[in-house]
């Protein structure tokens, strides 16, 4: 990887005299840098406002970590609308479009010239019967209805001084049977209002394998009096069928023509496709109506087979529209668009927007030319880079050596119980270090500064720059009685201030003392000088008389101390 180097010298130089030319003036990196500048680097990089909505990453025929769902653990759409939801409610079938039929019961008093209070039944031919009125007929009119027509009949016989009340007392229950690919033939009690929803909910759905969410019919005396598609309900809330009568049969049909959706979409299914579409003439454009699309889709892939052989294309979404689809194809939509644009983010001691929307191919380098800083109040020679992917492996990295850890010395076998004794408390003691160690998030610092020089790495996607503050403090942390933070003193070493924290505590390993840097770089105590705003870590000793295991988990200690800036309590 080609890299470039900021010396040490020159950066001081820049920023002292910079910071005397403009007194209290803000200055950019690229003012600094004048060595950077003589090697002709890429303009500045305009700036963005930082309201921009981005992504993670490049997405390609790989699904970005989405496993791939077999056929089987794929539900069919529409699946859940027969879970029980419609056979919680009844309906009463008194709502002011009920029909009328026989068997139902009007309840009618009128009073004036003329005194009736009866229940009167709807008989076979659809009449009610009302003394010294005669037969009025009432079936097949609406409950709203019912009042006025009775009135009229009433008045015909008795024009003046007569008032008419009437409701409908209880409609008569229907028995309707359920057939085709339902989990449950059978006869189910309703009454007229209900939905079909309701029986197929009592007949325990649809098949998931074999039945239709498409094709359903309503038959009556061996006709066909209504074709219903529970699309059109679960999408547009639309399913229009006549009143239920005794007898009635809901004949759910075999499943139609059916396309696997899965990829970048809200949710894998299998769709059915339209009963009046023919098989050759499925197109994409019929899944794309019924399919929601995760933003950024640019492509399908169609697998399936043919006479003539399996076969797979891959097309933009635009070609996928006309594109022929086959009973039993799967769809594979995918968001394939290589970004040219990447996100980074500056956090720490700076002038300016936090984010940057930036071409891929920019350098840290090129970033920190315009970036307008404080020279004495940015600690520039500790710059650095917080990235995801180092973070990941970090945590892969400390995941695989714990199940080193376990698998070499949980299982180990013992020949006495004296060794037997030893081998559970060391089991002990290895299950609370995992189980704690196993929560530590690992940070993904990529050290790019060491000694006044900053390598000039390119930038990824989620980058997150640290430009730490100029600080005179040095904290002191870890196995030490008073964690604390001093001003740092030229001269003292890292006992002097670990003795200033009350000296070490009785869980310290007095031979591992690190020095963490502010721009993430760990070295041993004994390997370097203090400079302002280091950080001294004390890590805690292992308390195990075993040498290996003890030198092992003491260099995972190490490894988590590196990864996060922390010494793992033991």
């Amino acid at each position: 990887m080609h890299r470039s180097f900021i010396r040490h010298t020159s950066l001081i130089l820049a920023f002292s005299a910079s910071f005397i030319l403009s007194q209290a003036h803000a200055q950019s990196f690229g003012d600094l840098a004048t060595e950077l500048q003589a090697r002709q680097v890429a303009p500045p990089v305009q700036e963005t406002p930082s309201n921009t909505n981005w992504q993670q990453g490049t997405y390609g025929p790989v699904m970005n970590g989405k496993p791939m769902l077999s056929a089987e653990q794929i539900k069919p759409f529409g699946a859940e609308l027969f879970t029980g939801g419609f056979r919680g409610v009844r309906a009463d079938g008194l709502n002011p479009q009920y029909k009328i039929l026989p068997g139902d019961q009007v309840t009618l008093r009128v009073w004036g010239a003329v005194d009736i209070d009866r229940i009167l039944p709807v008989d076979a031919q659809g009449n009610i019967f009302i003394p010294t009125i005669g037969p009025v007929q009432v079936m097949g009119s609406s409950h709203s209805q019912l009042d006025g027509i009775v009135r009229a009949a009433v008045r015909k016989v008795y024009p003046d001084n007569v008032s008419v009340y009437t409701n409908l007392q209880g409609v008569q229950p229907v028995a309707v049977f359920v057939t085709g690919f339902v989990n449950k033939p059978g006869r189910y009690a309703g009454v007229p209002s209900d939905s079909i929803l309701y029986f197929i909910d009592q007949a325990s759905g649809v098949d998931d394998q074999l039945g239709s969410y498409r094709r359903i019919r309503l038959q009556r005396q061996g006709e066909t009096i209504a074709e219903l598609d529970l699309y059109q309900f679960i999408l547009q809330g639309q399913l229009g069928h006549s009143q239920l009568q005794n007898g009635d049969t809901i004949i759910v049909e075999s499943r139609g023509p059916v396309v696997t959706v899965q990829g970048d979409v809200g949710r894998p299914y299998h769709y059915e496709l339209h009963p009046k579409q023919q098989q050759n003439q499925l197109v994409g454009q019929a899944i794309t109506e019924l399919t929601q699309l995760n933003a950024g889709v640019s492509h399908a892939l169609i697998r399936g087979s043919r006479v003539d052989g399996p076969v797979a294309s891959y097309l933009p979404l635009a070609e996928f529209a006309n594109a022929k689809l086959n009973n039993g194809d799967e769809v594979l939509f995918i968001a394939d668009q290589h970004e040219q644009q990447i996100v980074v983010q500056l956090e720490g001691e700076f002038m300016g927007q936090s984010h940057f929307v930036l071409p891929r191919n920019v350098t840290l380098q090129q970033l920190l030319n315009i970036i307008p800083i404080e020279p004495m109040l940015t600690d520039f020679e500790n710059i650095s880079l917080r990235r995801k992917s180092v973070a990941e492996r970090q945590k892969q990295s400390l995941e695989d050596s714990l199940r080193r850890l376990e698998t070499t010395y949980l299982g180990a076998p013992s020949s006495t119980a004296e060794e037997s004794a030893i081998r559970i408390r060391e089991a002990e003691l290895i299950s609370q270090f995992v189980a704690k160690a196993r929560q530590v998030e690992p940070n993904g610092r990529l050290v790019v500064a060491h000694e006044g020089e900053i390598v000039d790495l390119r930038l990824q996607d989620g980058d997150i720059i640290t430009i730490p503050p100029r600080t005179d403090a040095v904290l002191i942390s870890g196995e030490v009685y008073i964690p604390q933070s001093v001003v740092f003193v030229p001269g003292k070493t890292a006992m002097d201030y670990i003795r200033g924290a009350g000296g070490f505590s009785q869980h310290a390993d007095k031979k591992r003392i690190l020095v963490v840097r502010q721009n993430g770089e760990v070295r041993s105590a004994d390997e370097v000088g203090l400079r302002p705003g280091d950080e001294i870590l004390v890590l805690p000793a292992v308390s195990t008389k075993n040498l290996q295991l003890a030198s092992t988990m003491t260099q995972i200690l190490y490894q988590i101390a590196v990864a996060t800036k922390v010494a793992l309590d033991l």
